[in-house]
């Protein structure tokens, strides 16, 4: 994985707001990519993931805006996992096996609940996919390095394909109602999960907790703290099938 002459975009850069900025946030890129190596194959090496999350720093700082209302953090975050997930995806580890799968589930768990009315559970959704309990849990680990980014992601094609977009670079005032709502109805989507899969969305998302962490609050291994966060994931996709783009 390499990201060719990043760094050297910025180099003319001289002012020391912006120095400062990068400065006092570069904890942050480590940080975070430490955070997302919780969920990645052996082939993605954390020193790609910080090269990577610099850059997104580096157009943090360039492009901030404090008139927008987000504070520098919370706007850097944003930009540098961005960064990180772009670079991952140019390096395009994840079979398209892998998404058909998990665009597999996702269509199980949404006719399981059309049906029942209720939340779909493992045995369901595995016996809707004609595979043991066995099968269906690799297929959530499997899943769950490809799918682990941003709830943001849910536009995102079948091949894994597509960008994410930070508010206020877009040019099209409809997008940013569109992504207003989205971000409304994923609210509400992900306050209708079961509570164990809300938890650990919590716990990882908001809390920024590890999986062995999260394992040992709800008592259960990591592998199984990665299949529950795979499968919150594509229970959202499935009930939120309708903001997908094609």
């Amino acid at each position: 994985m390499t990201v060719v002459n990043g760094l050297t975009m910025y180099s003319e850069v001289q002012s020391d707001s912006f120095d400062e900025l990068v400065e006092r946030y570069a904890s942050l890129v480590k940080r975070i990519a430490h955070h997302l190596m919780l969920r990645m194959p052996a082939s993605v090496l954390v020193e790609d993931l910080m090269q990577a999350g610099m850059i997104g720093l580096l157009e943090a700082a360039r492009n901030y805006d404090a008139a927008k209302g987000a504070s520098f953090e919370t706007y850097a975050g944003i930009r540098i996992r961005g960064s990180m997930i772009d670079e991952v995806r140019r390096g395009d580890w994840v079979p398209r096996s892998v998404h058909r799968n998990a665009r597999r589930v996702s269509d199980a768990i949404k006719a399981v609940e059309a049906r029942s009315g209720h939340d779909a559970g493992d045995q369901e959704i595995a016996s809707e996919l004609g595979v043991d309990i066995q099968e269906y849990n690799k297929m959530l680990q499997d899943s769950s390095s490809s799918r682990l980014f941003s709830f943001d992601d849910l536009g995102t094609t079948e091949d894994g394909s597509g960008s994410e977009r930070i508010a206020g670079d877009s040019p099209n005032p409809l997008d940013e109602l569109h992504k207003g709502a989205l971000r409304e109805n994923l609210a509400q989507s992900i306050s209708q999960l079961p509570e164990r899969e809300r938890m650990v969305l919590a716990l990882y998302y908001n809390e920024e907790l590890n999986l062995k962490e999260i394992g040992l609050v709800l008592g259960v291994s990591e592998s199984r703290v990665s299949q529950i966060h795979s499968q919150a994931a594509q229970r959202l996709r499935s009930r939120m099938s309708d903001w997908r783009v094609s």
